[in-house]
């Protein structure tokens, strides 16, 4: 419906207004405004014309309860584009930054209209002045406003999908990067979600075996000032203005409807959508930065401030300002933002940045604190797939198996020991069985399931996983820091040449270690997760820090994809679902530990075909292991072995084994029979089932019911060394996550 303002001020019907329904809501017959302001004055509500460039009428907001100003308008629809103006002191060296000349954006605001222009009218101080100063230029056409919305969208029964972590492969992928280069999606609709939601991406999703896709930053955020000044652009997203508005470029239709009708496909799919969403900070930065909402709402309520001078941000995220959801309504609005995406949207749910910010309170992280309690007896976020990115860059801010079940967490310790283990880094054989097996000294705590530890070995910071094998060193010039920018602890090997190469033996060893580390990450216990590209060989070109590079670096490069590499993530996507690996539930056991119901066990097998012992714990140049899993009722036998050195015999246990996967091999797949010993490739992962045991069709798995992940687990007793490296030990859940604070 096409919104007709009035040429006459509408007035507010006082009878209809809502303190208890935040932002713009829209009932079939008018709009009720609420917007939370504690500190404020008076609180104007601007209506503009359809284009957001005329503003029509400026109209006080009538009633305030409980910081809440709010008012009814009859006949005010869909498609009303609307900001704020709100009075109140402006007293930096208190907190307060109120400025009505500066137009605010809604913080409920479901969708936006108009760009946001970098320029000195945005910012509630005089620039060149300090902040102290106070600018009266007036901020409307300069800023987004926000866009009344009707919430009306035949879902036809879908819902949230709810697969069992067991189940899942998570992908990462960027709305734009994913879908720009992509030559079966229309060109009128890459970089936008009817391209993301396309048959062609779609089929590649289910080929591979996804699960789920994991989106980078889609809620409306900001280009950085000093990007655009330098021609470029906040890429990645972590920069959020609205948490509740899609980012409008990704809308081909400007519509939200776009982004409900992308969740609608991949649903009918079977896949899920998750967001990664940034509830840590917002794109008005430190003080310094410019007033766009918040800020000018209610800077001493919205935002933590220094306890040593209220003028100042306080910043654990490295980015300016830190969300203070301590405050009830800061978090009431968080909650408000997730629901909304979860019930209005139809998201699976979400991957939270910096999330130790989350779990800050006044005596620092706090895993039990109001955030995590809050979301733990939610009856619509307890039920979705909430996955913490487990540090910020505060004191004590690195927490890895320190959140609360249900969160799942993603974990660096696996990427930096699989990267370090097939670079053939000495010592590491130790370190690399406790990724194996869901990492359970950092995990298996708490009544935490083997599913807490999302594994991946590339992500969208840092290098792609081509990159890993042909950098040794970061090339970011294209980002215009001088190199400054991005860590150099990449953990990484160019093969013998730094970057693409023509020499067939460097392709071939750089293809054996990439298939080797997918294979490690598919056949792990715990959460794979891929980054989008890392299926086609995607390179960046040694930038592992791409956040501002939204061109050819970034998008995905389908017409030079690397079909082995496809089809062997394919292949070993299907054998985990053929519950080859240990996709289970119940952390690993050894065979004589009092094992819970439904634990695999394990035994460690030297090359010679001998059970580890703790001097072969301790062989800094042993590279080559296996993991055996022993059957019971619930788990199928295999025997996996990594091999990062050179071609060796492994002695196999008794019996006629079928080697299922081997790496070096193109496909991956294969059923030779063997028994006694076998030859390993070098740089290779191998994977050997009994005769007749394992189904080759997923399909024909019996699909269990994930049940009782919170119940507790029994103690973990390993046949291998700690991450010291070192004798046997046993880690017993007293353990708890004795390393969050390390790093």
């Amino acid at each position: 419906m096409k919104n007709e303002a009035p040429s006459a001020a509408p007035a507010f019907d006082n009878s209809a207004a809502r303190s208890d329904s935040m932002g713009a809501e829209y009932d079939g017959y008018g709009t009720n405004f609420a917007l939370f302001s504690e500190n404020a004055e008076k609180v104007e509500l601007c209506l503009f014309d359809d284009t957001g460039r005329k503003e029509l009428h400026r109209l006080e907001l009538p009633l305030m309860e409980g910081g809440v100003w709010h008012g009814y308008l009859p006949d005010v629809a869909p498609g009303q584009v609307y900001g704020y103006r709100v009075h109140g002191p402006y007293k930096p060296e208190e907190g307060h930054r109120f400025n009505p000349n500066k137009l605010l954006l809604d913080p409920y605001a479901r969708e936006l209209r108009g760009d946001l222009k970098w320029g000195p009218e945005i910012f509630g101080y005089t620039l060149g002045d300090g902040d102290l100063s106070y600018d009266t230029r007036d901020s409307a056409p300069f800023v987004p406003k926000g866009v009344v919305v009707d919430s009306d969208f035949d879902w036809e029964a879908d819902d949230v999908l709810r697969h069992r972590w067991m189940d899942t492969l998570i992908y990462e992928a960027h709305v734009k990067g994913l879908t720009m280069q992509h030559p079966d999606v229309p060109e009128d609709e890459r970089g936008t979600f009817q391209g993301l939601g396309s048959d062609a991406v779609i089929d590649h999703l289910t080929r591979i075996g996804v699960s789920t896709i994991e989106l980078l930053p889609v809620h409306a955020f900001a280009n950085d000032g000093h990007l655009a000044d330098k021609g470029l652009s906040n890429y990645w997203g972590y920069n959020t203005l609205s948490f509740f508005a899609p980012h409008r470029p990704y809308l081909r239709t400007g519509t939200y409807r776009e982004v409900k009708q992308a969740v609608k496909r991949f649903h009918a799919a079977g896949i899920e959508v998750i967001l990664d969403v940034v509830y840590n900070h917002t794109c008005e930065g430190n003080e310094n930065g410019p007033t766009l909402s918040f800020r000018g709402i209610d800077n001493a309520n919205y935002y933590l401030l220094s306890p040593e001078n209220r003028r100042h941000s306080f910043d654990t995220t490295g980015t300016g300002n830190t969300l203070n959801v301590e405050h009830p309504m800061v978090l009431r609005m968080v909650l408000d933002s997730l629901r909304h995406w979860v019930q209005v949207m139809h998201v699976d749910g979400f991957r939270f940045d910096l999330a130790s910010t989350l779990g800050r309170e006044a005596m620092g992280f706090e895993r039990q604190g109001s955030f995590f309690a809050a979301i733990r007896q939610d009856p619509v976020l307890s039920k979705i797939k909430l996955i913490a990115e487990p540090w910020d860059v505060g004191e004590g801010g690195y927490q890895v198996g320190g959140f609360p079940w249900p969160f799942r967490e993603w974990n660096d310790k696996f990427r930096d020991d699989v990267r370090g283990f097939w670079r053939r880094d000495q010592g590491l054989v130790p370190r690399i069985s406790q990724r194996l097996v869901g990492s359970p000294i950092q995990f298996n705590h708490s009544h935490r399931p083997a599913t807490s530890s999302v594994n991946f070995i590339a992500a969208h910071d840092g290098f792609t996983l081509w990159d890993t094998v042909s950098y040794n060193d970061k090339h970011n010039d294209a980002n215009g820091e001088d190199g400054r920018d991005g860590h150099s602890n990449n953990l990484s090997d160019n093969m013998g040449a730094e970057g693409p190469s023509d020499d067939t033996r460097i392709r071939e060893a750089r293809m054996r270690r990439v298939k080797a580390m997918l294979a490690t990450l598919l056949t792990s216990q715990g959460v794979p997760m891929i980054l989008a590209g890392d299926e086609l060989g995607q390179t960046q070109d040694g930038n592992n820090n791409a956040y501002c590079q939204d061109n050819e670096i970034t998008w995905l490069d389908w017409a030079n994809a690397d079909d082995e590499l496809t089809q062997a993530v394919a292949d070993l996507m299907a054998f985990r679902r053929a519950r080859g690996g240990l996709p289970q539930l119940r952390f690993a056991e050894a065979p004589d530990s009092a094992a819970v119901d439904g634990a695999p066990s394990v035994v460690w097998l030297h090359p010679e075909g001998r059970e580890m012992t703790p001097e072969d714990w301790q062989n800094g140049d042993l590279s080559c292991l296996g993991l055996r899993v022993v059957p019971d009722e619930t788990v199928r036998e295999i025997l996996i072995i990594l091999n990062a050195g050179d071609d060796l015999e492994f002695g196999l246990p008794k019996g006629n084994w079928r080697r299922r996967i081997d790496t070096t091999r193109s496909p991956v797949t294969c059923h030779d029979l063997e028994q006694e010993s076998t030859q390993i490739g070098w740089q290779s992962v191998t994977c050997f089932v009994p005769e007749e045991g394992l189904t080759a069709d997923p399909e024909d798995e019996a699909d269990e019911a994930e049940t009782g992940e919170q119940e507790p687990a029994a103690k973990a007793s390993f046949t291998s060394s700690g991450d010291g490296g070192g004798a046997v030990y046993t880690a017993t859940a007293e353990d708890e996550a004795a390393e969050p604070d390390e790093k």
